[in-house]
This record gives structure tokens, sequence and C-alpha cells, in this order.
């Protein structure tokens, strides 16, 4: 991590009402952080665990924009296979001992990774709320303890 970049945390405010996505955010945020955190000698494997987790995470979101017709998803998918390559290049990298670029690539993931939930992934909950409970999504944000989030059961 960079002296000047501040780790990303999960906080209430990545909330977006919709369960199955909040508990994929989380763990997105999780892998980001330590990645960001990590020794040298860590970066290998936590960037094979951020690369397992957004190959499932994007992958079930493109699902859910493509079964549900998301008018949006073109850009969205897009972003998703952008990161992606990303993902792969930086990892191709960091295999021939590139350290400094899989940590400026956890930064950027950091910087990034709360604006594309508050635009993209905030509208696709919106949408899959809608879809399947008639309305847009709930979020109670405790000031203090533990996340509350309407509780959405995951699509078979």
């Amino acid at each position: 991590m960079s002296p000047h970049e501040t780790v990303l945390q999960w906080s209430d405010s990545l909330l977006l009402g919709f369960a199955p996505m909040d508990a994929v955010h989380e763990e997105f945020v999780t892998c980001v952080a330590a990645l960001q955190q990590a020794q040298d000698q860590q970066l290998p494997d936590l960037m094979d665990r951020l690369i397992e987790h957004a190959h499932a995470h994007f992958g079930e979101e493109d699902r859910w924009m493509q079964h549900t017709q998301f008018p949006a998803r073109e850009c969205h998918i897009n972003e998703h296979a952008a990161v992606m390559k990303s993902l792969m290049d930086v990892q191709a990298m960091l295999a021939q001992g590139d350290t400094a670029v899989c940590r400026r690539l956890a930064d950027e993931l950091a910087r990034w990774f709360p604006g594309h939930a508050d635009y993209l992934d905030a509208a696709l909950a919106h949408w899959m709320c809608k879809q399947r409970m008639g309305g847009k999504p709930v979020v109670f944000r405790p000031t203090v303890g533990k996340r509350l989030s309407a509780n959405v059961p995951a699509e078979d």
C-alpha cells in the first residue's frame, strides 16, 4: 500500500439493499484491503484469491443483468471485463516479480469500487429489487453495531 493511500474498508455506506450483492461486495472489499496491506510474499496468493472472487462476483452480476434484461447492462458488463483484464495483466506482471504494479492496482481498485457501487451497482440493485419485489431496496444504516440490509433471497 502506498503511504498516501487509504485502505478500502467495508461500511454501511456501501450497502445497496440487495442482500446477495451486498454480501459479494463485502467480500470484494475484504480481498482488496488484504491486497493493499499484504507483505510482498503474500501478494501472489492474495491476487489469485481476488481474481477468483472477481470472476465469480462479476459473473454473477453479469448473469443477473442478462437474465433480467437490465437496460444498462452493456456498459456495466464492459466495465467488469476491463477490470478482469487489468487483474489478469497485473497477475502476469506480478509473476515476473513486479510487486509495485500489484500495489498500484490494489490502490486503484480501492478508489474505483465506491464509485462503481454507487452508480452502476446501485442501479442494478434497484432493478433487481424491482424485478423480485416490485420496488426499490430498503437499506437500514444503524449508527452503531452490525450492518442491516433487507434480506433478499438469492436467485435460484
